[in-house]
């Protein structure tokens, strides 16, 4: 079955898309740890991270780095933290979120809750950074 991740990428369920090429997709996380939270996939449905083919992963990196690079420009941080869990969706991720100390990157924290029509305005005010 394919996973959440995948459905996003058949457009099948809808998503604030930040970025796309024919390999990668980032977008907005619904359950975001701050605003501007996003996340970045490979297109390839791929369940753990380090069973990514060598290419597909390194060439992941450098597009992370143009979408966190918009994500800075536009959101108040310090920096844009990056994490890989692989716990929560069985397709290879990499979170993107914008911090000001450690512990904004706690995925114990309580996630916010963000309306659909901010979310939408924060992805196209990222967007316009790239």
């Amino acid at each position: 079955m394919a996973s959440v991740f995948t459905k996003i990428v058949n457009g099948e369920i809808p998503s604030h898309k930040i970025d796309e090429d024919e390999k990668y997709l980032a977008f907005l996380d619904i359950n975001p740890l701050a605003k501007g939270h996003t996340l970045v996939i490979p297109k390839e449905e791929v369940d753990y991270i380090f069973d990514l083919e060598d290419e597909l992963l390194a060439n992941m990196m450098p597009f992370a780095k143009r979408v966190a690079r918009a994500i800075d420009k536009v959101m108040d941080c310090k920096r844009v933290g990056i994490a890989v869990l692989g716990l929560e969706v069985p397709h290879a991720h990499v979170h993107l979120i914008p911090i000001n100390n450690l512990g904004d990157i706690n995925f114990a924290n309580p996630k916010l809750e963000i309306s659909n029509e901010e979310l939408a305005k924060i992805a196209e005010k990222i967007r316009q950074a790239l």
